[in-house]
């Protein structure tokens, strides 16, 4: 008989499997080192579809053809800034806020009245790094009207992103200035949530027999007599969906905005697009109008930088 095999079950990356507190994950912006100006967006998904796409990618089996791909459409409001954020010894030590900030986001985030300093008044050479905090024009959707605030860091010299910060400080910032047609992009975002779950749907543990005592669904043992606890390993029950993930390496099929066109519109459970938009191949985390961080690639692949397809139309 051959030795039986029974790897652990779930992964120990994910850990402690319980919800997160923020919809939008936090994200080490210094390992991210590509883009252009920007290194992320805030999106927010209106659910999937299929496009119909001709295939130009080399040594692809489906060369030349015309092919239908799954593909997620993501709603990208403008942006606009809050504040901005002088990094010293990986701290913040300065922070200046937006001349130009809603009436709505002053009511529902505390913003002193009056505040005189200015960006202006900056010595460059006395920080590391600069980072702006982004809010979200939402109100131009259907989906609600408070903003999304997140951090989102900058690409180039300090001098770069500070001339950077001064031309867009009171200007709304369009997803289709930083991103381009058939990049290769990351998206981080939280699951669907699924509630309180057993072991086997959480952690994928099999089965016992039939006949087996105190239950199916549930381990056999949860640890040995010695040491007399039960350690965090074990599977069990509890909470399961609502968990930050990242979708690594998403090819952008097509982007732009959606005024005049039919196909983004009466979405179920969202309604129409309004706004600029992104679609992108394969299914990303969540539900709709779940909001999504879109950054530049973390650690792209060449398999998925050669991908071409040529966009024709959604279905």
């Amino acid at each position: 008989m051959p030795t039986s095999r029974s790897p652990r079950k779930g992964s120990l990356q994910f850990w402690p499997r319980k919800r997160v507190n923020k919809f939008l994950p936090s994200v080490n912006w210094n390992a991210i080192n590509s883009g252009k100006n920007l290194k992320g967006f805030i999106c927010y998904k209106v659910g999937m579809g299929s496009a119909y796409v001709k295939d130009n990618t080399p040594d692809s089996m489906t060369k030349g053809k015309k092919i239908y791909l799954p593909v997620t459409i993501l709603e990208c409001p403008t942006m606009k800034m809050f504040s901005i954020r002088f990094y010293k010894n990986g701290k913040v030590s300065k922070e200046i806020l937006s001349p130009n900030i809603d009436k709505e986001l002053k009511k529902k985030l505390k913003v002193p009245k009056t505040y005189s300093k200015k960006i202006e008044d900056i010595k460059l050479e006395d920080y590391e790094d600069i980072r702006v905090i982004f809010y979200s024009q939402v109100k131009k959707t259907n989906i609600k009207k408070k903003p999304d605030v997140v951090e989102i860091g900058l690409v180039g010299t300090l001098e770069e992103k500070n001339n950077f910060i001064k031309e867009n400080l009171t200007k709304e910032i369009s997803v289709l200035d930083f991103f381009e047609k058939g990049q290769i992009i990351d998206l981080r975002g939280l699951t669907k949530g699924k509630g309180f779950s057993g072991p086997v749907k959480k952690f994928g543990i099999k089965l016992k027999k039939k006949k087996s005592e105190k239950g199916q669904r549930r381990p056999g043992s949860l640890g040995p007599w010695h040491p007399a606890r039960v350690t965090f390993r074990a599977p069990q029950a509890g909470q399961l969906g609502m968990f930050t993930r990242i979708i690594y390496n998403n090819n952008i099929l097509e982007m732009g905005s959606s005024e005049g066109k039919k196909e983004l519109k009466g979405f179920k459970k969202f309604g129409d697009v309004k706004s600029d938009y992104i679609i992108v191949k394969g299914s990303l985390q969540g539900a709709s109008k779940r909001q999504l961080l879109l950054t530049a690639p973390l650690r792209p692949t060449k398999k998925q930088t050669k991908k071409d397809f040529e966009f024709i139309e959604l279905k």
